[in-house]
């Protein structure tokens, strides 16, 4: 997956997330947790694959961590 594909598949689900808080309901709270992990995995990888490309290795080695890794990440 190249960077931009990540990009758009973040911009998509930022414009998902603005209209799952506009609209709060019960069905779209368990989706907008769904849609924030997922956009916390969009970003780990960028960041991973960024990481690769600085230290002159193949970004495509990065991988989609699974949620759970992701979310309990501690900085």
């Amino acid at each position: 997956m190249v960077d931009e594909a990540i990009y758009s598949r973040i911009e998509g689900l930022v414009e998902e997330e603005k209209r799952l808080r506009e609209d709060e309901t019960p069905d779209n709270a368990e989706r907008l947790v769904h849609v924030e992990e997922t956009l916390d995995q969009c970003w780990d990888l960028l960041r991973r694959r960024r990481a690769l490309r600085e230290f002159g290795q193949d970004p495509n080695g990065a991988t989609v961590r699974d949620a759970d890794t992701v979310e309990r990440y501690l900085q």
